[in-house]
């Protein structure tokens, strides 16, 4: 990519499009940046927020780092989406595709150089007089020649450097393709890290809790072999250590999964990737968050930007059209030496030349060149929709981000307080049960509350890193304030 930041992005097609001042077509205007004062109706909660100790605040126009993954402090996981952008086949997919919009670029530049060719023959011919009318004997002779040929279009209605424009635009467009190919895998990696560091927490949880179960069978039995309880109560409590153990191996196959996605999102196979743990105490929740303005957000995410020069490069194919439904003027000229003696070819008696100027004016194509035309400008309202309806998604997405922050910290806090109670009285309860005093089913309930204010614990922490992570994601991933060029094509 560039190392222009995104308010001079445009700054290397300058001589290009001042080039193309001249031309037909209409000249591409940038859209505007939308005038919203925030993201969303009402005010956004920028103070500090605390939940279960952790505060975390909005900070409004803070510069959002390009490596944001390392805000988390896991060393593990910076590793990770390192070895993911030098390894991925998705990010060295759309390197090539860089490559060869580049490589396309630089052939539609030819157009603005005369074309030159040379040619050289030899040929054993046989003249037929008989085919003229005329009486002689036929003849069989050589011919050997050399020439070379000049040849210039004149882009006097600026189609080819409308053509140039359009492919420099869509060269653009691939730059911040490879941009959000970057933000899309690394935000993947972190994701399927916190996603498998929430699953381990949610078996350490469930195992635990099946400890204390089948504890209070073996005490439920003592208890009806004694003839103190029925018999029916020690099999009810079976039954619920057996429905606590089923829900493990489906966390665990979730874990799987993720060591699995992990793999492939590094370029390796499962079977040849040694699986990287993580769990919840690995990560350090960010105590700043930035948060860009609405009119800085158009000109840094990745897809919006994709989507312009998308519209840019369909606006300037208008101009191709337009310019293929008036007069082509071409010169042309040839030098060249023929001779019958090979040996001969040299002398100043082979010498041939030729001067040419040819014009060509379309005049019935069957509709074929207008509507190919307004095919072009229907193609640039496609265009300039489809920029908008991103846009529009864009704004939707931070918008949701941010009201998600601030509810996730709600969430953390009322779960942190109800995994404090259920636990205070999960330990009452089982102390009671013991004693005799307190009935299977208090106990059962109890333990069914403290397994269910633990998980939903463990879920709203990871939600609330999930939703730290949407939000850098939604702003653009902090490209622009890479100290190196993050999207170039590497050589081949």
């Amino acid at each position: 990519m560039s190392s222009l930041g995104p308010s001079s992005r445009k700054g290397w097609l300058a001589p290009l499009l001042l080039g193309a001042g001249c031309a037909v077509g209409p000249n591409f205007v940038r859209p505007e940046a939308p005038a919203d004062a925030g993201f969303a109706a009402g005010p956004v909660e920028t103070t500090t927020v605390v939940a279960d100790g952790t505060a975390q605040r909005l900070v409004v126009q803070q510069q959002l780092a390009a490596d944001w993954w390392r805000l988390l402090g896991c060393p593990p996981l910076d590793f990770l989406v390192t070895e993911a952008i030098a390894h991925n086949p998705t990010v060295e997919a759309a390197q090539a595709s860089l490559r060869r919009s580049e490589d396309n670029l630089r052939a539609g530049y030819g157009v603005f150089y005369p074309q030159l060719d040379a040619q050289a023959g030899a040929s054993r011919q046989q003249y037929n007089p008989e085919k003229l009318g005329q009486k002689v004997p036929s003849t069989t002779f050589n011919l050997f020649t050399l020439s070379g040929s000049i040849s210039y279009t004149l882009d006097i209605w600026g189609g080819q450097r409308r053509q140039v424009e359009s492919l420099a635009a869509s060269a653009e467009a691939q730059r911040y393709t490879l941009l959000g190919t970057y933000l899309v895998l690394s935000s993947n990696v972190v994701n399927a890290a916190l996603a498998q560091a929430g699953y381990r927490e949610q078996v350490r949880a469930t195992e635990e809790l099946l400890g204390l179960l089948k504890e209070q069978l073996a005490i439920t039995r003592t208890q009806a072999e004694a003839g103190l309880v029925p018999y029916a109560t020690a099999l009810t409590l079976e039954t619920s250590v057996f429905s606590t153990e089923a829900t493990l191996p489906a966390l665990r196959q979730r874990i799987s999964e993720t060591e699995h996605l992990l793999a492939a999102l590094v370029g390796r196979t499962p079977g040849d990737w040694k699986p990287v743990s993580f769990s919840l105490a690995d990560f350090t929740l960010p105590g700043e968050v930035p948060l860009s303005l609405p009119s800085q957000l158009v000109r840094q995410r990745p897809d919006v930007l994709t989507a312009e020069a998308q519209l840019h490069s369909a606006n300037a194919q208008i101009g191709v059209t337009t310019a293929a439904m008036l007069p082509n003027i071409t010169l042309s000229g040839t030098l060249g030496l023929a001779n019958a003696d090979g040996t001969q070819l040299f002398s100043a008696a082979s010498g041939f030349w030729s001067l040419a100027a040819g014009l060509t004016q379309p005049l019935f194509h069957g509709g074929e060149l207008y509507y190919q035309n307004q095919a072009a400008i229907d193609a640039r309202d496609q265009a300039a929709a489809s920029y908008r309806q991103t846009v529009l998604s864009a704004f939707e997405q931070v918008a949701d981000t941010l009201r998600a922050l601030g509810h996730d910290a709600e969430t953390v806090q009322a779960q942190s307080r109800a995994v404090q109670s259920s636990t205070q009285a999960l330990r009452l309860i089982q102390a009671n049960y013991e004693s005799g005093v307190a009935t299977y089913i208090q106990v059962l309930l109890a333990d069914t509350q403290a397994l269910q204010a633990q998980l939903g614990y463990i879920q709203a922490k990871t939600q609330r890193l999930q939703d730290t992570v949407a939000l850098y994601v939604a702003l653009g991933g902090g490209w622009w304030n890479a100290p190196e060029p993050m999207a170039s094509a590497p050589a081949r």
